[in-house]
């Protein structure tokens, strides 16, 4: 990476940023505040949609709300597919992840205007955005190492806390803006509408990715090579080409999808993730039909771990979605009689995470060779994520004599991010060892698809607040409790057969 400074000819390693690449830094910032801007709009999102015109809001039912947060947020985990293809064919990792981060400012700052066209348009162009930047800015971390680098793990934990980091600073930023009585105070002072309050928020969170916008140009010559050009194909014998029946199979199903979620769904809003879903299902129909052997039993597995992916995402991102309304209102949102705005609880999975994530590596690390299975730490996730919710069903069944005590989202969240340890760098790490070579990519897409379909049926939760009584809520909760805790089970009975079928190279 660098030029030898003396005679030997050895490249010295680039240590300077804490002993690591510095492009590091300017990757670390820029997703810190991408994420920022991401989670920042994303706590304040259901909250505009439902509220009254009057309060400032969008005035929308719970039930239309949840379809536009079903399919922006299904939209922000399957775009990155076509990011990452762009980035491969024509721009070049590193001009995608500036073109994006421009797009997601440009999302968050039409979101400050007050009008539902720029509402509408918002969401489409942070979800683009996020598709260039997502991907793109993830292989750049890889690119900043030699292949041999021992520091790479290592780098990628750092690159996660940056994630996490925003995602944490963030809520109590645009959550402040918009909900505190206080900023509502300020405007007043000033002679403007406190009820507009929402669109500082979102201001905010076009501000924060700008900051990482600037600071990614600035800090460009730190990255050197990274993601320079795109990635030219191989052209050898052995590279995979498209047939007719995988264009047919891919084309019929984008179709059938399209009709189904347009008739069965929620009409036109829901078209765009039924159409990636027919895709996808007829595009793998198409490219898995003539697996045979150890790449055929490498594959099933994968899928079925995707399977009890999906259950698990549907209930953990609920948390921008019916939690959200649950904190806002059936939750005292007062510690020590000092109130805070209910946004600011979307904050608390990212702390967990921060606190548990060097933890569990710390588990896993030491358990060595003792430590449990890839589908039995699937298991313990899914059945984390079964105890959340039994939880949350509890805390449901006693709103009818009012609101409850904000320690029993604290329990849901600190739960849920046992189950997130468990699963979520699990699934990343098992996918791409079991993925054939041919198929890693494919097999990543897969992977990124159960998120997007589980955070799909996790939007769609929030027309439970429609009717929102407490019989309503707390069977709602404890169908999903009773699901995800049948799907530990399931997979727990699982796990011997789906070890047998894992090659025993990567039986773990």
């Amino acid at each position: 990476m660098s030029t030898p400074i003396d005679g030997t000819g050895v490249v010295p390693l680039d240590r300077g940023f804490f002993g690591h690449p510095r492009g590091l830094s300017t990757l670390f910032f820029t997703e810190m505040w991408e994420r920022f801007s991401y989670y920042g709009m994303r706590a304040l999102l259901t909250l505009y949609m439902t509220s009254k015109a009057v309060d400032g809001g969008l005035g929308f039912s719970e039930a239309y709300s949840s379809a536009i947060y079903a399919t922006y947020v299904s939209s922000v985990w399957y775009l990155p597919l076509v990011g990452g293809w762009l980035a491969d064919k024509f721009l070049g990792a590193r001009r995608a992840v500036l073109i994006g981060g421009i797009i997601i400012a440009c999302g968050h700052y039409s979101m400050a205007i007050d009008s539902q066209p720029t509402f509408f348009a918002a969401l489409i162009l942070i979800a683009m955005g996020t598709g260039l930047l997502k991907p793109n800015i993830s292989t750049m971390v890889g690119q900043l190492y030699e292949p041999e680098d021992k520091r790479r793990d290592a780098g990628f934990s750092i690159f996660y806390m940056g994630i996490n980091l925003g995602a944490f600073i963030s809520p109590f930023v645009t959550g402040f803006l918009a909900q505190s009585a206080y900023f509502k105070r300020i405007i007043i002072g000033i002679g403007l509408n406190p009820a507009k309050s929402w669109h500082w928020g979102f201001a905010a969170a076009g501000v924060g990715m700008t900051l990482g916008v600037i600071q990614y140009v600035l800090g460009g010559k730190r990255l050197q090579d990274a993601g320079k050009k795109p990635i030219k194909e191989s052209t050898a014998k052995g590279s995979q080409k498209l047939d007719l029946i995988t264009i047919a199979l891919s084309v019929v199903g984008a179709l059938l999808g399209a009709g189904f979620g347009y008739r069965f769904d929620a009409g036109w809003v829901s078209v765009p993730f039924w159409t990636v879903c027919g895709y996808f299902i007829g595009y793998l129909g198409g490219t898995t039909r003539l697996l045979k052997g150890d790449e055929l039993k490498r594959v099933l597995v994968i899928f079925i771990l995707v399977m009890f992916s999906v259950i698990f995402w549907m209930t953990y991102e609920q948390a921008g979605s019916s939690m959200t309304l649950f904190a806002d209102r059936l939750t005292r949102n007062e510690v020590f009689g000092w109130t805070f705005p209910s946004s600011w609880w979307q904050s608390v999975p990212a702390i967990f995470v921060i606190i548990l994530a060097p933890i569990f590596a710390f588990i896993w690390q030491t358990m060595g060779d003792r430590q449990p299975s890839s589908p039995a730490k699937f298991a313990f996730g899914l059945l984390f994520a079964g105890i959340a919710f039994a939880v949350i069903t509890l805390a449901a069944s006693f709103t009818g004599a009012g609101r409850v005590s904000p320690w029993w989202l604290v329990v849901v969240y600190f739960i849920q991010t046992m189950g997130e340890m468990c699963l979520s760098p699990v699934g990343l790490s098992t996918i791409s060892k079991l993925s054939p070579v041919r198929m890693v990519g494919l097999m990543m897409g897969v992977w990124f698809l159960s998120i997007s379909i589980g955070s799909y049926i996790a939007g769609r939760t929030t027309q439970l607040f429609e009717k929102g009584t407490p019989d309503v809520l707390t069977r709602a909760f404890g169908i999903f409790a009773g699901i995800t805790l049948a799907a530990a089970l399931l997979l727990a009975l699982l796990t011997p057969l789906i070890k047998k079928m894992t090659p025993r190279a990567n039986a773990s």
